[in-house]
């Protein structure tokens, strides 16, 4: 099955992207193709090829829970996502983390994207640990 881990920084990229390559990780383990793609620099990226779509960020702001706006913009341009198997993911960050991970399921809903599972992720290797156990199929 073909898989995209895209993540979107906001201050923080390589921590965002190392958890990113620890999810693509774990999945490849099941077995599944893997591309990561970052939001913010891969701007005319479509998702519609892909059979299942993790998308993960992390809070701008301390307390407010608000996510980089570009999260909307890109899904918004990635193609077709109505029905797509998804996964959510933000970095955890003070107290603002379940907010942003709310946020985050409400913009992939709103594109149709159906999510499977959502996590607030704290290192790599849980990103690697969760993909091992997403159940993808």
């Amino acid at each position: 099955m073909r898989i995209a881990v895209v993540f979107v920084p906001g201050r923080n990229r390589d921590k965002l992207l190392n958890i990113a390559k620890g999810l693509a990780r774990g999945i490849e383990q099941q077995g599944h193709q893997v591309d990561i793609v970052d939001g913010s620099r891969d701007v005319n990226t479509k998702l519609t090829i892909y059979e299942y779509i993790c998308i993960g960020t992390e809070p701008i702001s301390s307390f407010g829970g608000k996510i980089p706006p570009r999260i909307g913009e890109f899904v918004g341009g990635a193609g077709i996502l109505v029905g797509k198997r998804s996964f959510a993911f933000v970095i955890k960050s003070g107290f603002s983390s379940m907010r942003a991970l709310t946020r985050l399921m409400k913009t992939m809903e709103g594109e149709g994207m159906f999510l499977k599972f959502s996590e607030i992720l704290l290192s790599p290797e849980e990103a690697v640990e969760i993909g091992k156990r997403l159940k993808i199929k």
